[in-house]
């Protein structure tokens, strides 16, 4: 991987990791009624599952490149397919206010657990990594060494925001406002269609 690839790979997760989602409200919620360490352990889990789905997808890609030949093409033509029409229903999505349910004081293993299992529970999460990566890095050329860089971008990248969600909830006990939402889905739904777009057209 190349420093800008490096750099553009950080901001786009960085963004997309900010939408307001089921892990966000789960990381809030678990904050907001049992602590900042529970909303830590909810991170922990829900890095520990991104990363599971980051190595199928970078690997799953990289075994599809050397097996497929020039047909690979075709599978990075529905990724960004697939990031283009994820991005739109951003657009039309109607933001809402997330309500911070009340919860009874869990373990600190419950809370990761609950990152965890609404992460790999994800079903799409393959697929968005599936079309997301090939656009930043060269799927035929991967090594171990870039896949470790990959990692600790996502770590940094969504493991950031969703501490800085955890603590806000903690802190204030914050309740995403529509307005915010509505900014927040704005922002990523161009990061989504830009990567689509370009993956379309460098494929």
């Amino acid at each position: 991987m190349t420093f800008n690839s490096m750099v553009a790979l950080f901001i786009a997760m960085l963004i997309l990791a900010a939408i307001p989602s089921v892990s966000v409200l789960t990381v809030s919620t678990r904050s907001a009624t049992s602590g900042f360490i529970h909303g830590v352990f909810t991170t922990i889990g829900i890095l520990v599952g991104d990363i599971f789905f980051i190595i199928i997808a970078i690997w799953g890609l990289s075994f599809l490149a050397e097996t497929m030949g020039s047909l690979f093409v075709l599978s990075k033509y529905l990724g960004g397919i697939y990031l283009i029409l994820l991005g739109m229903g951003l657009f039309r999505s109607k933001p809402r206010n997330i309500e911070i349910e009340e919860l009874v004081k869990s373990s600190l293993v419950s809370s990761f657990l609950a990152g965890l299992l609404i992460t790999i529970g994800d079903q799409k999460a393959t697929l968005f990594y599936l079309g997301f990566f090939p656009a930043f890095i060269d799927i035929a050329k991967i090594s171990f060494f870039d896949t470790i860089i990959i990692i600790a971008i996502t770590i940094v990248a969504v493991g950031g925001v969703k501490l800085a969600y955890a603590f806000m909830a903690d802190r204030a006990r914050l309740l995403i406002s529509s307005q915010i939402t509505k900014k927040i889905n704005t922002v990523a739904a161009c990061v989504m269609i830009t990567v689509g777009l370009f993956l379309l057209i460098k494929a």
